[in-house]
């Protein structure tokens, strides 16, 4: 009997079927503690590595979830193979009757966990022909649930980057998305429906980003397509029209705030992914943008005390573009 090889076995196994169980079914725990850990190592380590390289970055959500998946497998084999240390004589081989060295367990666990055995080796008592069937059961309960892991994430991917798009499509800064809703004849016409789908594909996004964090670091290749950059788009946008422009051109204010509250609901899952805020704000828009297009806005000096009490958000928003390394969208430049 080895208590020693009994407790490291028990450890390595509930910490390793609490962090699977954690990420891929705890909705709204998000990351569990040992992948959560992972994701952030590993996305500090490129990083440093690849700051000014897109295509490096990009790897990361990939190379995230190939590791979380592969830590996974160790630590269940580890887990298993110690506790089948604890009795040296719990395996035998069938063909020579030796007792099992440490190859032998790694061996036998790695069979059992995702297939029935081939028969080399064999449990002695009962206890480990119970133990080999748990064993049997956390290879299968792992192949299930990262498998629903994996393809739920990538669904989700997909969906962050049709969101991205729909909004830069509209203006790939704050002020065109504004200028492109602008029928010229002092309303906003054609912004409702993009505004409500819009919300509900960001209200869908956070929530995905809130039960699973890896989101945050699927890096696009391509700003039009991060999220990332998207949602400060829409953001700031989103107070042009609730605060830039006169109270008698505004569009739909209820489409407006309920669009608002998308935004607040994916801020909250920042602290998920270890997103601070930035120390500084970003620039603001120019309201000279919109007045060019004839769209009545409010004097520079009442916008100037709005953005200053919105400062805390400001600073969130440029904490998620430059946590997933790209700069705040050049709202100073023509398109």
């Amino acid at each position: 009997m080895q208590p020693l090889f009994l407790a490291v076995g028990i450890v390595v196994l509930v910490a390793v079927i609490v962090d699977i169980i954690w990420t891929t079914l705890w909705v709204d725990g998000g990351s569990g503690p040992l992948s959560g850990r992972l994701t952030t190592w590993t996305w500090r380590g490129l990083r440093s590595v690849g700051d000014d390289h897109p295509k490096v970055l990009s790897t990361a959500g990939p190379l995230v979830l190939t590791l979380t998946l592969a830590m996974w497998i160790a630590l269940l084999w580890i887990g298993w193979a110690f506790l089948f240390a604890v009795d040296e004589t719990a395996l035998v081989s069938t063909h020579t009757g030796a007792t099992a060295d440490w190859s032998g367990r790694f061996y036998y666990v790695a069979y059992t966990m995702f297939t029935n055995g081939n028969g080399d080796y064999t449990p002695t008592t009962s206890t480990w022909e119970i133990a080999s069937s748990f064993t049997t059961a956390t290879g299968m309960a792992f192949v299930t649930l990262g498998v629903s892991y994996v393809l739920t994430v990538l669904g989700a991917v997909s969906e962050k980057r049709s969101f991205a798009s729909d909004v830069t499509g509209l203006g790939r800064r704050s002020e065109a998305f504004v200028r492109a809703g602008w029928a010229d004849e002092d309303e906003f016409r054609g912004l409702d429906l993009p505004l409500e789908s819009l919300s509900t594909q960001l209200s869908l996004l956070a929530d995905q980003h809130k039960a699973y964090p890896i989101l945050h670091y699927y890096h696009s290749e391509q700003a039009d397509r991060a999220s990332a950059v998207a949602v400060p788009i829409l953001d700031e946008a989103l107070t042009l029209f609730r605060h830039g422009v006169t109270d008698d051109a505004q569009p739909n204010p209820t489409l407006v705030e309920n669009a608002r509250a998308s935004t607040d609901s994916y801020l909250q899952t920042l602290d998920t992914a270890f997103v601070e805020p930035a120390d500084d704000v970003p620039p603001p828009p120019n309201l000279d943008r919109l007045r060019e297009e004839g769209i009545p806005t409010v004097d520079d000096e009442e916008f100037g005390e709005t953005l200053e009490e919105l400062r805390e958000r400001r600073r969130k928003l440029l904490g998620v573009v430059r946590a997933d390394a790209w700069q705040w969208p050049p709202v100073d430049e023509r398109e």
